[in-house]
C-alpha cells in the first residue's frame, strides 16, 4: 500500500505536465511575425498574454513545446482583439508571454 503511492505520482507526473492546446478555426487565419519593428500597413489593437504551465513540481516542460502552446493560445485569442497579426512583445518567461495584435491589410 505505501509503495502504490509513490509509483501512481510517478505514473501521473508526466500527464499533468501535459498540456493540448487546440487551435480554434476562427484563429487559423491568425499568423505570429516575428519580434521586431511594427509591420507596415498595420493598425495596433491591442495586447495579448497568455500562459502555460512551463514546470509541475520539479518537471520542467521542454521549453519548444511550451512556446508552441503559448503561440497557438495567443492565436485563439486574436480574433477577439480583432488581430489578424500576432508579433511577440518579448521572450516566454514564467510560462507567460505577451503579444501586439495588429489589423493588417491582406
Amino acid at each position: 500500500m505505501t509503495l502504490r503511492l509513490p509509483v501512481l505520482l510517478v505514473l501521473a507526473l508526466p500527464l499533468a505536465a501535459c498540456t493540448w492546446v487546440p487551435l480554434k478555426p476562427e484563429a487559423k487565419a491568425v499568423r505570429v511575425i516575428p519580434a521586431g519593428a511594427a509591420p507596415a500597413g498595420c493598425t495596433r489593437l491591442g495586447e495579448i498574454e497568455v500562459s502555460v504551465k512551463d514546470s509541475v513540481a520539479f518537471y520542467e516542460r521542454n521549453a519548444v513545446k511550451v512556446r508552441d502552446e503559448l503561440e497557438t493560445l495567443a492565436r485563439n485569442e486574436g480574433p477577439g482583439l480583432g488581430a489578424n497579426v500576432l508579433q511577440p512583445l518579448g521572450e516566454p518567461a514564467g510560462g507567460s508571454q505577451r503579444f501586439a495584435g495588429w489589423r493588417c491589410s491582406p
